[in-house]
């Protein structure tokens, strides 16, 4: 199967019937984990990297690694660069052939934000490739960056943001954080839905990690496309590897061999992934 680009999975998702779920990965056996989930399920999926990742995981390493796993599959994947802040790392991302990146400006007044992602998303056509931005601002932190108060998205600013940009997908801030949640989050839904009624591309939701079924599912039904699973993933494999290590198994003969040390985080992967596009509705996609 050929590697998806992300306006190709969002597109069809029909009737806010599903959203595709993008999973955020850090070596190659968490790619591998949630690209073998995707197989079972027959789903699409996204599998991404974060700029403020790639201190550990550098992306000219990683890239072609993540690459090479989604062109090597038999359902539609998605390589695409997550938050990406720099043109630098942009540019090396699309150089890699990753089909999407999201350019992160929310930090910057409106007018600076539009300007940059249309020179993101001038730079990404010229590869072929699609561009994710986001207006308001998910909380908490993503990779090295520093944590950050939610600012919720205005429906004026977000109208404004996709006329303007015509940008491919658009991440949307409505009570969401990134890391684990201290308390239960209150979505505000009514925003949400206030967004999609004047917003006709994709809608994304950052901070996927611990928001109850039922508002994800409503979510879902409100026009979010594209949802983001980060610290599950992190959490599944940390739980699954240190599981192994401390059961000691096998540590008088390979239990040093890295093959075994993390092949239960790689199955722990696989399986969260699995419960995840059960929940995003998107099993059984991979044809549409």
């Amino acid at each position: 199967m050929a590697l998806a680009k992300l306006s190709e999975l969002l597109s069809s998702v029909k009737d806010n019937s599903y959203a595709i779920g993008s999973f955020n990965v850090s070596n190659m056996e968490m790619a591998m984990g949630a690209i073998k989930a995707a197989e079972k399920m027959q789903a699409p999926i996204i599998i991404q990297i974060a700029e403020g990742r790639l201190r550990y995981s550098p992306l000219e390493i990683l890239g072609p690694i993540m690459m090479a796993a989604a062109k090597n599959t038999t359902v539609p994947i998605a390589v695409h660069l997550d938050h990406g802040g720099t043109m630098e790392t942009i540019k090396l991302a699309l150089e890699l052939g990753f089909t999407s990146v999201m350019f992160d400006g929310s930090k910057y007044p409106l007018e600076e934000n539009i300007a940059r992602t249309k020179e993101v998303i001038a730079l990404a056509k010229s590869y072929g490739a699609d561009v994710e931005a986001e207006i308001g601002r998910v909380g908490g932190a993503e990779g090295d960056y520093k944590a950050v108060d939610i600012a919720l998205t205005s429906v004026e600013e977000a109208k404004c943001f996709a006329e303007e940009t015509k940008v491919d997908a658009l991440a949307v801030a409505i009570g969401t954080a990134h890391g684990n949640y201290k308390e239960t989050p209150k979505l505000r839904i009514d925003r949400l839905k206030e967004i999609a009624a004047e917003v006709s591309c994709p809608l994304v939701l950052h901070g996927g990690t611990g928001i109850p079924d039922d508002m994800i599912k409503k979510a879902i039904s409100l026009g979010v496309a594209k949802i983001n699973v980060n610290t599950e993933c992190q959490l599944a494999f940390a739980d699954a590897t240190r599981k192994y290590i401390e059961a000691g198994k096998d540590l008088e003969g390979k239990g040093f061999d890295p093959r075994k040390l993390l092949a239960p985080g790689a199955e722990a992967i696989k399986d969260m992934v699995i419960t995840k596009i059960k929940l995003f509705g998107s099993e059984g996609k991979a044809d549409e």
